[in-house]
């Protein structure tokens, strides 16, 4: 796949060219150049048995076909060519990967409607009439149009949003309530100003973004670990490295691990440029997406903000790539494409000369290796900002607490929100777990209700009244009998949950105003950024969440945090599950007292003398990543070796056994660099959407290239049936 350095720039009319599609194809096509012809990187419209597709002109045709059967491209879409290094992007992160290149392209083309030709559209809006006579169809239409704010939409994808058809939204019209409008399909971003003044800084802000300016404005690769404490202000850093991008005339890109939670992130960086950024995440409508892809490849959009697939947009100019809170296991993909988001954007800014900000509190291990080595420069942020100062971190032995069984709040966790909650101060109860209760279990025979197409138990959300398989998203009414022995009346909930919590918290405090936070206790990631938005603004006296409140959000009366099974992510045979646990207690403990009211962080836990939790305690960070690297070290795994996992899946067990075995035993090409292979084993999740998982994990020194030798020894069998074989470098998880 790699590109021919003659390759020619300009393919005339009916010369061959080849052609990369996102189609599932083990190779590029040839097509004749269509009617003008085309350039290098060119996006094209291709015939494809009797389907067009879209597909980008990646050099010369190789000709080993016979050109009267060759077929011409009908057409050049209006689009800006694929750059040079876009397409040296894909080549390598599929290289690294080990994924296909067309499932690469299929990601860097993730927007609708690339083939239309630029036309007026028909837009949707709020209007500034209520309709004579309100409906429920008519009601959802206008909460969807509250939901998003000012956007726009298409009248079908309104309606789809809205789940009404396109005639209730045009009777809207009609009487005013929503707005039709002619527009341009796809208008550039308003200038951001670098120049408008930026919030004062303290000295240690102003040196690590003096330092990081000058890094953007040499025009240079580089990556620079920026490590603060919680609210020390890492934001307001990284942002005057931003403007430093946008007055070299070059793009900017910050991903951010929850791009639909971050209002005050994105009206920070609005009173800083004066207008808001591009915004690409899931949560974005199609008609915007569309318009941001295509306004990026036109140097139109100066700055984005986005979830991990925005390093696969089109950018012009790319100067700057800030990947905050940038230990976050939402950074790695899981499904599809198996890539690590942090990993990614420092490839993609060694080749077009970028600069990359690695922002966090807890680092990974990866990252503080790296800045230890000195293969990354590293800045740190060591006091809050003004008066605020980091909290005071005690733990709760719950061996003493001795409390009942349907309990979880220990009596002096209690005291001490009460106190809060008279004093006018917000307090938080953290649980990392979603839903009601993990287990739903039969008091008559044990019985646990599990999914039908997974090995895992399904957890009750109450909220929504179902039960839920956390694997494949299935969902089960209730049983009011054991699926198991027909005992009626004896299923009861096991464990608790972010919402039992919430539950025994109004028990507790029958007087206070609760919210809890789970991501899927809302309709809409806009409705869970409205509710963030009111509890900053104090209109909660407790609030309950999940691991989602740890992730950068602001509330300023906030002064007591407690975390319930603090030592829970302790369990399991995850080489990382130190580091994650300490990571997320340090995250969630920052959630307090990050105004000018000190706070205080309590975590309940079964093991107060663990390592772990007397690092998380003592705040000896340093301290903890040097163990930890020890150990990394001494086991010769990440970031001191090289790891990838391999998943062998099927429907038929005994033929997903028989090629793991098989696999297993040619290990030749592995052996030959050094390599080892453990396995093959069921995976910890045996089962997944009716699939049954087999999991072998390879090992190998820090300077093998291990790539090369999987994709060799992958290649000795060949998959059959609805076998499949998945290669995971570097994994995160290991069910």
């Amino acid at each position: 796949m790699r590109q021919s350095q003659t390759a020619p720039e300009y393919f005339d009319e009916g010369a061959l060219i080849r052609v990369l599609t996102a189609e599932p194809l083990d190779r590029m096509l040839d097509y004749k150049a269509p009617e003008g012809g085309c350039h290098l990187g060119a996006f094209v419209e291709v015939p494809l048995g009797p389907r067009k597709v879209i597909g980008v002109v990646w050099g010369a045709g190789k000709g080993d076909w016979d050109i009267k059967k060759v077929r011409a491209a009908y057409r050049v879409l209006d689009a800006a060519p694929m750059r040079l290094e876009m397409r040296d992007f894909l080549r390598r992160s599929a290289d690294y990967t080990l994924t296909p290149m067309n499932a690469m392209l299929r990601l860097a083309t993730r927007a609708p409607g690339l083939g239309d030709p630029p036309s007026m559209r028909k837009i949707y809006r709020r209007g500034p009439s209520e309709p004579e006579r309100m409906t429920d169809a008519r009601q959802k239409v206008l909460n969807t149009l509250a939901e998003y704010g000012d956007l726009s939409f298409r009248l079908k994808e309104l309606a789809e949003l809205a789940g009404v058809t396109t005639s209730v939204v045009k009777g809207l019209v009609e009487q005013g309530a929503v707005a039709e409008e002619d527009s341009p399909r796809d208008l550039p971003f308003p200038r951001l100003d670098p120049s408008l003044p930026s919030k004062e800084l303290t000295e240690d802000q102003a040196t690590a973004s003096a330092y990081l300016a000058d890094a953007v404005q040499s025009g240079n690769y580089g990556t620079t670990l920026l490590r603060g404490v919680t609210g020390s202000g890492k934001t307001e850093v990284y942002l005057e490295a931003v403007a430093a991008a946008l007055r070299a005339g070059r793009q900017a890109l910050v991903l951010l691990p929850e791009i639909a939670l971050t209002a005050e992130f994105l009206k920070r960086v609005q009173e800083r440029f004066g207008h808001r950024p591009a915004e690409w995440h899931s949560g974005a409508t199609m008609t915007e997406r569309r318009r941001i892809w295509r306004m990026i490849g036109q140097g139109q959009a100066q700055l984005v903000i986005g979830a991990r697939s925005a390093l696969f947009l089109p950018y012009q100019n790319l100067g700057l790539i800030v990947v905050d809170e940038e230990h976050d296991t939402s950074y790695k993909q899981e499904e599809g494409v198996l890539y690590n988001a942090r990993d990614m954007a420092v490839l993609r800014a060694s080749i077009c000369g970028a600069h990359v900000v690695l922002a966090s509190a807890t680092p990974s291990l990866e990252s503080w290796a790296n800045a230890e080595s000195g293969k990354y420069k590293r800045l740190e942020l060591t006091s809050r900002f003004g008066p605020a100062v980091m909290p005071t971190m005690k733990t709760i032995d719950m061996r003493d607490a001795k409390l009942p069984a349907n309990r979880w709040v220990s009596e002096v966790l209690k005291s001490e929100v009460q106190k809060r909650i008279d004093a006018g101060e917000q307090a938080m109860l953290f649980i990392n777990r979603r839903g009601y209760a993990p287990i739903t279990l039969c008091r008559a025979c044990g019985h646990q209700v599990g999914c039908d197409d997974c090995d895992a138990r399904m957890v009750e959300h109450r909220f929504q009244n179902r039960l839920v398989c956390h694997q494949c998203g299935e969902t089960k009414e209730m049983p009011t009998k054991c699926p198991s022995c027909d005992a009626e009346g004896r299923m009861a909930p096991v464990g608790p949950g972010v919402e039992r919590l919430g539950e025994e918290a109004a028990e507790l405090f029958p007087d206070a105003r609760i919210a809890t936070l789970s991501s899927d206790m809302y309709g809409s990631a806009r409705a869970l950024k409205a509710e963030i938005e009111a509890i900053a603004a104090g209109g909660a006296d407790i609030v309950i969440g999940t691991q989602l409140v740890a992730k950068g959000h602001n509330f300023p009366n906030l002064t007591l945090v407690g975390v319930i099974d603090a030592d829970l992510g302790l369990q399991g045979s995850d080489l990382r599950a130190a580091e994650r646990t300490f990571q997320l207690m340090r995250q969630v403990a920052g959630r307090a007292g990050r105004a000018e009211k000190p706070g205080t962080a309590m975590l309940q836990t079964y093991q107060p003398e663990h390592p772990v939790i007397r690092s998380i305690l003592e705040a000896d960070e340093e301290g903890f990543w040097r163990a930890q690297a020890a150990e990394r070290k001494a086991a010769g795994v990440p970031p001191y070796g090289r790891m990838a996992g391999i998943i062998v899946s099927g429907t038929d067990l005994p033929q997903v056994f028989d090629l793991a075995n098989h696999l297993a035993r040619m290990d030749g090409p592995l052996r030959a660099v050094g390599a080892q292979i453990f396995g093959p084993a069921p995976a910890p999740i045996a089962r997944v959407r009716g699939r049954h998982r087999v999991r072998m994990l390879v090992k190998a020194d820090k300077t093998v290239a291990l790539q090369g030798a999987l994709s060799r020894w992958a290649a000795q069998v060949k998959l059959k049936g609805d076998v499949k074989l998945a290669i995971d470098i570097d994994p995160q998880n290991f069910y």
